[in-house]
């Protein structure tokens, strides 16, 4: 999936909270929006992209996320570790931690610990099926 620029990733954003929305709809939401066929240029990437498709309603073309939010989320989790983790997910995590644990209520803790011991014991079935002759 390819990377989205500032404005891609408005829109797409607008799209996501909204469900859909026509290029007016669209202009009038963003933040020092820029021309109404600039915003149809970007519509028109976006479709490119395969990130948005439009449908038809009288006159005008409404535009709605043809990507799942969780598939765009973790294409975009993937973008954020290849470019400031070298793929890392440990580093992202520890960053994460590092740069809020004191934010991190004994809830959020628990939640993190849970996962890492789902991923410990997911980590040993898979080692212990390598060595299992038998797989």
């Amino acid at each position: 999936m390819e990377a989205l620029s500032r404005r891609e990733r408005q829109i797409l954003d607008l799209l996501y909270s909204r469900g859909r929305a026509s290029a007016a709809e669209i202009q009038g939401a963003l933040p020092d929006p820029p021309s109404y066929s600039a915003i149809r240029a970007l519509l028109r990437i976006l479709e490119n992209k395969g990130h948005v498709r439009h449908i038809e309603d009288g006159q005008r073309y409404v535009y709605l996320p043809h990507v799942s939010r969780r598939r765009a989320r973790l294409a975009a989790v993937k973008h954020l570790l290849d470019t400031f983790f070298e793929g890392s997910a440990a580093e992202a995590a520890a960053a994460l931690v590092d740069g809020s644990a004191a934010k991190l209520s004994a809830g959020d803790l628990d939640r993190l610990q849970a996962l890492i011991d789902r991923a410990r014991a997911e980590n040993a079935a898979r080692e212990e099926k390598k060595g299992d002759p038998q797989s």
